[in-house]
């Protein structure tokens, strides 16, 4: 798999680095594609209520790993990731119309990696943000509610934008 990017460090203890690093080693294609039981993976078509759908899969997932206390943080993150994701899977128009956007979590305890997929190649490049802007903070509102985010590309092509959070057990 090819490198991606960070958007922040981990500064968590080491678990959370050999977390990330496994998940980079199976890969995120392997990934989206295996049924874990600590694991969950939907598709979602590229239109604007994909979010709504990809908060409460969040939130009812979160919910059944007894990880109810990220629910707020992780549905707005996962609101910006997925918005983005079908913003940018939309354009150019011209890339494989089957290919969906595919919100996944995955839990290691006490860490949940939350994962969007999406066919665009583009790399998620923070912005300075604009308060006063509709638009622009999403991977500002991901890097403050999260304990860290980056970004891989996939082997299939796409990439995955992925955001890490530390629960209490």
């Amino acid at each position: 798999m090819a490198a991606g990017g960070t958007g922040r460090m981990v500064e968590e203890p080491q678990s959370a680095v050999d977390y990330l690093q496994v998940t980079r080693d199976i890969g995120f294609d392997d990934l989206l594609a295996a049924n874990h039981s600590d694991a969950t993976a939907c598709p979602l078509p590229r239109q604007a209520d994909s979010v709504k759908t990809a908060r409460d899969v969040t939130r009812s997932t979160l919910s059944d790993w007894g990880l109810s206390e990220l629910s707020d943080d992780a549905a707005l993150v996962v609101s910006e990731l997925v918005t983005n994701a079908v913003r940018y899977a939309l354009c150019p128009p011209s890339q494989i119309e089957a290919t969906p956007i595919t919100l996944m979590l995955l839990r290691l305890s006490p860490h949940v990696l939350l994962a969007v997929a999406d066919p665009s190649n583009e790399v998620p490049t923070p912005k300075k943000p604009d308060f006063i802007s509709e638009n622009g903070r999403g991977l500002y509102i991901v890097e403050t509610y999260s304990q860290c985010w980056g970004w891989d590309h996939l082997n299939r092509g796409g990439k995955a934008v992925w955001a890490l959070f530390s629960g209490t057990v």
